[in-house]
């Protein structure tokens, strides 16, 4: 389960705001807020969607392994990403483009 310093870092990677989070997984800003101030800890159903939102952003949470903790890295590399921010601008015809 996603720890709200997690969620921060997850944040922080994917470059998006608080109020972006808060409209990409319909969770209020002042739930993530208090959730990654470890203020309150928000409802199981609350944190999947905070995590299924930033994963749709291209955070990969990493689960903890023994000594070594938990973590969120990047799906693609910032260059890769780059590339796929220019080329989402480039136009065309509006069709899903969805990467696995």
């Amino acid at each position: 389960m996603m720890t709200g310093p997690i969620c921060k870092a997850a944040r922080a990677i994917v470059e998006i705001t608080r109020a972006k989070l808060a409209t990409a997984s319909s969770v209020e800003e002042q739930v993530i807020e208090a959730f990654e101030r470890q203020i309150t800890i928000p409802a199981d159903d609350t944190v999947l969607a905070l995590q299924s939102a930033l994963e749709r952003l291209g955070a990969v949470f990493i689960p903890e392994e023994g000594a070594n903790g938990a973590g969120v890295r990047l799906k693609f590399s910032r260059s890769v990403t780059r590339r796929l921010s220019t080329l989402e601008g480039e136009g065309g015809p509006v069709a899903s483009d969805d990467v696995p």
